[in-house]
């Protein structure tokens, strides 16, 4: 980190949470800030360095950047897919507005290097749905993809341009016990989890054959952390990696579930995010990320659903 700290925007999210922890363990919890809009109570921020950030606002980003000596940048502050489509113009602003000023503070040396997620959102209706490869054509169809599409063109512009280290991964969808869903598209597959501890019972507002890329949030975290960790020479991409962990169906996801609860019931009432899904791969070929950084998930559906219930239950008997 060459005697600099680590700055994490966003990290209240669904994200954020996990990753503060996974870096606060690697590095030390004063070496890592976490910063959001609003106020945190959870315990995981804070325990270290917390400051409040709003993004869009560059001057006070230069500020938290250069008071705490700040060389590494992990930006997750986004509106997601689903929410972004009731809100266009200002997921717009959001999404490309805070990605900008932070890679112009790059640029000016204010800080060393910036970690930027991109998504499987940055695809479309015509982008090949089995196994999309890394080099697919990008035709996306919400105001989410479309956004993630032109970040990943200014990351890789800013790099060409002026050199500056900026890394990312197009994450699929993220299933986490740590945080709350964020407004996407993917969300029922945290959410069945919930239901089915509380109620035993889930309705579901994507089909039951609806497949998507998936992944277990502790993989997330790793691939987040290896890849902004690693070597500079082996980066070879400075738009987006793909990233590819499970792929899986709301059906097959209870299944695997009722391995552990097998009363659960589920029903189907697809709403506006069907549309949004239907537009997504079903799968990920991910080979350029495991050529170039060593990337390697470990976790299957059936370990998921054993980590998520096991992780789920623990936190219900410490409420109770």
């Amino acid at each position: 980190m060459n005697g600099g700290k680590i700055l994490v925007i966003g990290a209240s999210g669904q994200i954020g949470i996990d990753l503060v922890l996974a870096l606060r363990a690697q590095h030390g919890t004063t070496q890592v800030v976490a910063s959001d809009i609003r106020p945190s109570e959870h315990p995981a921020l804070l325990d270290g360095p917390f400051e409040l950030l709003d993004v869009m606002d560059r001057e006070a980003c230069a500020r938290v950047l250069q008071s705490h000596n700040i060389q590494t940048v992990y930006h997750l502050a986004a509106m997601l897919s689903a929410r972004a489509e009731q809100h266009p113009l200002l997921a717009w602003d959001l999404n490309m507005k805070s990605l900008l000023n932070l890679l112009e503070l790059a640029r000016e040396g204010v800080y060393s290097k910036l970690f930027w997620p991109s998504s499987i959102a940055v695809f479309g209706p015509s982008t090949p749905r089995h196994l999309t490869p890394q080099n697919a054509l990008c035709e996306p169809s919400t105001v989410y993809g479309i956004s993630k599409l032109a970040g990943e063109r200014w990351c890789e512009y800013y790099h060409e341009k002026y050199g500056v280290d900026v890394r990312s991964v197009r994450y699929p969808g993220l299933v986490s016990h740590s945080a709350p869903p964020g407004g996407g598209t993917t969300d029922y597959a945290v959410e069945i989890f919930h239901e089915a501890l509380a109620s035993g019972a889930y309705t579901s507002f994507l089909e039951g054959d609806t497949a998507l890329p998936m992944m277990y949030m502790e993989d997330a975290i790793r691939a987040t952390i290896q890849i902004t960790e690693a070597p500079t020479d082996v980066i070879k991409l400075r738009s987006s990696y793909n990233l590819a962990g499970i792929s899986f169906t709301p059906e097959t996801i209870a299944e695997a579930i009722r391995v552990h609860i097998p009363a659960l019931t589920v029903d189907y009432a697809p709403d506006f995010r069907q549309t949004i899904a239907d537009s997504w791969p079903n799968s990920i070929n991910d080979q350029a990320a495991r050529r170039d950084w060593g990337w390697d998930p470990k976790y299957d559906l059936a370990q998921m659903v054993e980590a998520m219930l096991t992780a789920l239950k623990k936190k219900i008997l410490e409420v109770t």
